[in-house]
């Protein structure tokens, strides 16, 4: 009984140490990928990322502010069809810095993501205002947006 127990220990154990080494194996190198991307050596890129803050307008209404969150919504969805957008969204819990949300956009140009940001209705309303930082990440980044709308059962 105590050798079929050791056996088995030893085949599980073995059986996770093997698919330990599986999964850290290294993908193979992609230079097609890693140049469409805009990839540095270390498969990396410029991005700016743009925080939004609380403005200085405060609307009451609620009517009008559906409307303007509605337009916010749509415009972030404009801009990441045309790529400028990579990732985009509010934070969950009330912060010292007054950041409402963030926007990492696919550009290293300061302006650019500024004239991007200034097309949000609510940015237009004041409602939000915004900080911008460069930013250096994953290249790959992107890519990711192709597949949460293979798992988003709705849009906000």
């Amino acid at each position: 009984m105590k050798l079929k127990i050791y056996v088995s220990l030893s085949i599980l154990i073995a059986s996770l140490s093997f698919a330990q080494v599986k999964k850290t194996e290294r993908p193979a190198f992609n230079q097609e990928l890693a140049t469409s991307l805009g990839a540095d050596q270390y498969g990396m890129k410029a991005y700016t990322i743009v925080m939004l803050t609380t403005g200085t307008t405060k609307i009451e209404d609620k009517a009008k502010m559906g409307e303007l969150m509605k337009g916010h919504m749509s415009n972030i969805g404009k801009l990441a069809d045309e790529g400028k957008i990579v990732v985009a969204g509010p934070f969950l819990e009330k912060n010292k810095e007054n950041y409402r949300g963030m926007f990492i956009f696919n550009t290293k140009s300061k302006e650019e993501a500024e004239a991007w940001v200034k097309t949000d209705p609510a940015v237009q309303a004041g409602v939000f205002s915004y900080e911008i930082f460069p930013w250096y990440g994953s290249a790959a980044l992107p890519l990711y947006l192709k597949h949460h709308q293979e798992i988003a059962k709705e849009n906000p």
